[in-house]
């Protein structure tokens, strides 16, 4: 089963006070950066001090690093330095600003040889891409499927907005002015496709004003009706909003389970082989039962197991 990823913290790779933070904070992923959160002048101490990091233990279950986009000249070494110094404990790269499959398959490359330079198992370490302009998200589809490597597509709403000239300097939030529905829906569902026609994770990028945890409970609370597994973190007092926004309610979740048991019985030879049942004056079939694995996988996921049916 994909690794679970309600909450994706960001940590600044260049800031000890930041990482030392992040090491103990209930969130199911982090990404250490090298690219937006770190000044030019500080990206190479930082792959050093992310490599120090990754070798403490961290909370969060899954720890990736996220290196500089192909346009710059700091990708390359990114890679070679932060896999050789601790690839045994780098669960995926996240590559910004990704605009086709070139770039994914650049990455896939130059990873395999640092892998295999170091004696690490090739194509453990996975890759996230994200989507950041008009041209990524036109090649969404080629991008998830570029790579045997690929985890998860992540929207970046900051430099996405900026790329399409959006009057907005509320990165996460919906542009003012724009009150008649969401701004960002076709974009957030072309990911969405793209990810699940491959098999990979969704993730929604930042909601930055970290005070408004309304706000940011809104937007995950959003991209979470549409099925999106998870989103990004910038602060602590986002962290417990995110996960509950990514986990079913109680009476959902239990709700779930009851379909799946009860459609399972009446489909079997022993229950009647009958394809359609009523549970809770619902009409279930195949397709309700589907929906109600979605539902039971991800409370699973989070940790939820069923409450005891009473006779």
């Amino acid at each position: 089963m994909p690794a679970i990823r309600r909450t994706v913290l960001a940590v600044p790779g260049s800031s000890d006070r930041f990482l030392t933070k992040g090491l103990g904070l209930g969130v199911d992923a982090v990404f250490l950066d090298l690219e937006d959160a770190v000044a030019p002048p500080a990206k190479a101490e930082a792959r050093g001090r992310i490599v120090e990091y990754l070798h403490k233990d961290w909370a969060a279950p899954t720890v990736t690093v996220r290196v500089n986009d192909w346009t710059t000249q700091w990708t390359y070494a990114d890679v070679i330095e932060v896999v050789a110094g601790a690839g045994d404990r780098i669960d995926a790269l996240v590559l910004p600003k990704v605009q086709g499959p070139d770039h994914i398959r650049a990455l896939d490359l130059l990873l395999t040889q640092v892998e295999r330079t170091h004696g690490l198992p090739v194509g453990r370490i996975g890759i996230e891409a994200q989507v950041e302009d008009a041209r990524g998200l036109l090649n969404a589809d080629a991008i998830a499927g570029a790579s045997a490597r690929m985890r998860s597509l992540v929207y970046g709403p900051g430099d996405f907005a900026a790329s399409m000239g959006m009057p907005s300097l509320n990165v996460g939030a919906q542009p003012a002015g724009y009150e008649i529905a969401d701004a960002y829906h076709h974009v957030l569902m072309t990911i969405l496709v793209a990810a699940r026609a491959h098999g990979i994770a969704a993730i929604d990028g930042p909601y930055v004003a970290i005070r408004d945890v309304e706000g940011f409970t809104a937007a995950a609370r959003r991209v979470a009706a549409l099925g999106y597994d998870g989103k990004w973190v910038l602060h602590p007092a986002q962290v417990e909003a995110g996960n509950a926004a990514f986990t079913p309610d109680r009476a959902a979740y239990d709700r779930a389970e009851r379909i799946m048991a009860r459609y399972a019985e009446a489909t079997s030879q022993a229950g009647g082989a009958v394809g359609a049942i009523v549970v809770d004056d619902e009409m279930v079939d195949e397709a309700g039962m589907k929906l109600a694995a979605t539902v039971a996988a991800r409370g699973r996921a989070a940790g939820m197991s069923p409450t005891q049916e009473e006779d």
